[in-house]
């Protein structure tokens, strides 16, 4: 899916065109916008409902660099996009943590130029120099979040704690679950005191177990909007992001967000430039753009995801700070693991339980 600008409409007469063209080439650059030319082009990929056109259309508006937008709907899917594609296709992704560390691993991004990002001073510094980017060479963070629970409070007469309770056979064909095989497998392996990065052979045989048991429960696998089938009341618990919990919240005031007790699957997803990128210092504007505390709050007003951009935060006060799912409390972060690179036998293992699950 891509976004394109829509081509204005000729309505000048011949002669005032005619007139226009000499003029342009009179005065050339008189046209141009202060930040950059309308000939430049980004072409950025995205995760699906995640980044609102009103911040590409404000950056288009002060730079005068267009940006071609393709989305994807996993860290996986993104990875093999790129890879099938040559080299320069795309500038800029917004990739997962531990996609971080792959790409990086893989040399497949280009560093970042500090100098150039005069708004990092914005970001939390707790959400800097993460263990997947030392220093931030490669990548800032964007927005982050927990994969939470929501239950229909109307509709569920069951109490929802914890992972372990979406495996009871009474919420059969009553989920809607991720579409994100390290999402599923790791909360599964969370609802069994085990990591979500678990890679012991014994132990991964009594999670697949316990993984298949899930299969009647989960009515819809939904990573790009699973809030539709929570506001709708087609699925009545939820094992999804929590800002789309929040979203679902405003619509259906049923709904409400459980933080599981076993500590959630945590994640931040980052702003990076791949090799090949063929406008650095547009990319690098674009950037430096999403760290402005104005254009983080537009992003977190539209999708409400743990915004790590502490000036922003501070400027959208209690409405933000006080919703538990637009803002995940601390100890709900410090209770959580994020995922990590496994290996690729053990991750041959994950995929052949999720083709079980989902067959």
């Amino acid at each position: 899916m891509k976004r394109l600008l829509k081509n204005k409409k000729l309505t000048k007469t011949v002669s005032v065109m005619l007139a226009v063209v000499m003029a342009v080439g009179l005065f050339a650059g008189c046209g141009k916008k202060s930040g950059g030319s309308s000939s430049e082009t980004l072409n950025i990929f995205v995760w699906t409902e995640y980044v609102p056109d009103s911040a590409f259309e404000k950056f288009e508006e002060e730079t005068g660099i267009h940006c071609n937008v393709s989305t994807y709907s996993s860290n996986e899917d993104m990875l093999a996009k790129v890879k099938s594609e040559s080299e320069g296709t795309y500038d800029i992704v917004l990739p997962s943590d531990y996609m971080v560390e792959q790409l990086i691993a893989q040399d497949m991004l280009m560093e970042l130029d500090s100098s150039k990002l005069t708004n990092l001073g914005n970001i939390n510094e707790a959400y800097l120099n993460p263990s997947y980017d030392p220093g931030n060479k490669y990548s800032v963070p964007y927005q982050g979040g927990v994969a939470a629970i929501a239950v229909n409070t109307a509709k569920v007469d069951k109490e929802i704690t914890s992972y372990d309770d979406l495996f009871d056979p009474a919420l059969k064909n009553s989920i809607v679950a991720l579409d994100d095989y390290r999402a599923v497998i790791g909360m599964t392996a969370r609802s069994m005191g085990y990591s979500m990065n678990e890679t012991d052979s014994a132990k991964l045989k009594e999670i697949e177990e316990k993984l298949l048991t899930l299969k009647d429960n989960i009515k819809l696998y939904d990573s790009d909007s699973p809030k539709s089938a929570l506001i709708s009341g087609d699925c009545t618990v939820g094992f999804v992001w929590s800002a789309e919990i929040a979203m679902s919240m405003a619509e259906n005031k049923d709904i409400e967000v459980v933080y599981p007790k076993e500590g959630p699957y945590v994640f931040m997803d980052n702003w990076n430039i791949l090799k090949g990128c063929k406008n650095y210092d547009a990319a690098m504007k674009f950037i430096n753009f999403m760290l402005d505390s104005e254009t983080a709050q537009m992003v977190s007003e539209e999708f409400p995801y743990l915004c790590p951009n502490e000036a922003a935060v501070k400027a959208m006060g209690e409405e933000y700070s006080g919703n538990p799912a637009k803002n995940p409390p601390e100890d709900v972060i410090a209770a959580g693991e994020y995922v990590s690179n496994l290996d690729t036998d053990t991750l041959a293992v994950y995929d052949e339980m999720w083709t079980k699950l989902k067959k």
